[in-house]
């Protein structure tokens, strides 16, 4: 039997959202001082576990600088946190701020009335507070039984597993024809990179315009103009509903719901997540497919936190519950939740925080996407005030400027001026 291992802080998943808690002004680490000699507590406190193979690292990088033609981006160049101009944390890093770092280990039983975590080769660990940071899986195609959608080249992308299995086609399949199925983040980074890759690249995605979660059709308009441009083929309004494969096994073709029929010798699918919280099924509330948090994301089990992808939390602006999968989210989900136990164990209060792009979207700034230098924007406008803001092109100080907008969610008294403003609007608040 191997030994059990006691931790007063488990932060269960090695992603951005995990190493975020280690990173903040009031992580747990920093908390502690500059190492565990200088304070006198003993190495053992806390403990991050992982199943990747690595150390935790900024994952957004696996759809750039991972893929580019050259020079790309490899280990250890962006170990976490590099991403928000952080410290990059080596290995070692967590050595000497006596955290247990516990990579390779696959958590299959959580059990949060005994404050237990058991593992695939049977360790067990128990903990007095836990960081639920597991993110998400991504959806496969073969989830719904999509006809080929087991051949070979057909590819995802969460992990650096993933990207190195992509690297291997894209060598494998050099100046080939590429199919990109799905229209969010992952379906135009990939597409870029393809390119770039001098694949012959083909979008495809069921929405009237890409990124619609985010975009309005007058952003997404730059977006799909900037990427024709650059000779990226868009298939909009269709899905895939089969593939078909050659005598190896490999990719052919992706067969859409329209009737046509695109060749393809990689076909890379971006349809989204699922959040990984199949481990705590019947022992926590759960909403939105996520696990119920309150403002500072802790969830209904007193000393469990969730943050990043799998949190469900409130906006108390617009009284609901929201759940994001989004590299910002992570960070500051992870921020609130390390103050909100720090807060807790000192006896301190802490406020909330909230924000969304919601209600009448105001485009401003020039979006033409063969313009040499492009810079538009949008506000989002709800009962009279901003709510928030995108910003493309903008410098730093710019950026700041609309950062301050959305959170001091200024009145606005005339729509039409605001759009003529655009960021003359931020200057002056």
């Amino acid at each position: 039997m191997a030994a059990e291992k006691r931790f007063k802080y488990v932060i269960l998943g090695g992603g951005v959202a995990a190493v975020s808690a280690l990173s903040t002004p009031t992580d747990f680490s920093r908390v502690r001082g500059e190492g565990v000699r200088q304070t006198g507590r003993q190495a053992g406190e806390l403990a991050i576990i992982s199943k990747e193979q690595v150390a935790p690292y900024e994952r957004p990088a696996l759809s750039k600088g991972y893929l580019f033609p050259h020079n790309a981006a490899r280990l250890p160049g962006f170990h976490t946190c590099v991403g928000s101009a952080g410290e990059r944390l080596l290995p070692e890093w967590y050595s000497d701020k006596g955290i247990e770092l516990i990579l390779s280990t696959e958590i299959v039983k959580a059990d949060l009335a005994s404050k237990t975590l058991a593992s695939s080769d049977g360790a067990t660990f128990t903990y007095e507070t836990l960081l639920i940071s597991t993110g998400s899986s991504v959806i496969k195609l073969t989830d719904f039984g999509v006809q080929g959608a087991e051949a070979n080249n057909i590819l995802y992308l969460r992990d650096i597993v993933d990207a190195d299995k992509l690297v291997a086609a894209m060598q494998a399949k050099k100046d080939g024809k590429a199919v990109v199925v799905g229209g969010g983040y992952i379906g135009l980074e990939l597409s870029a990179a393809l390119k770039t890759n001098n694949f012959d690249v083909t979008m495809v995605y069921p929405e009237p315009w890409c990124m619609p979660r985010l975009f309005t059709a007058g952003l997404a308009n730059f977006y799909e103009g900037y990427y024709a441009n650059k000779g990226i083929n868009i298939v909009k309004g269709t899905v895939a509903v089969g593939f078909d494969a050659d005598a190896n096994g490999d990719v052919t073709a992706v067969k859409l719901r329209n009737g046509t029929v695109l060749e393809a010798d990689i076909v890379i699918v971006g349809v989204g997540g699922r959040p990984l919280i199949n481990l705590f099924k019947g022992q926590v509330a759960e909403e939105k497919g996520g696990l119920k948090t309150d403002a500072f994301f802790e969830t209904s089990v007193p000393g469990v936190f969730a943050i990043g992808d799998v949190a469900a939390f409130p906006l108390k602006l617009y009284n609901e519950t929201r759940r994001v999968e989004h590299v910002d989210h992570a960070r500051k989900s992870a921020e609130q939740a390390v103050k909100a136990i720090k807060a807790k164990e000192s006896g301190e209060s802490l406020a909330d925080f909230y924000g969304d792009n919601v209600g009448d979207d105001v485009l401003f700034g020039d979006n033409d996407p063969t313009a040499a230098k492009p810079k538009f924007g949008t506000y989002w406008v709800k009962d009279g005030k901003v709510v928030g803001v995108f910003l493309e092109g903008g410098s730093a100080e710019e950026n700041q400027a609309i950062a301050k907008v959305a959170r001091a969610q200024p009145p606005v008294a005339d729509v039409d001026a605001l759009k003529t403003e655009g960021l003359d609007f931020a200057a002056k608040v």
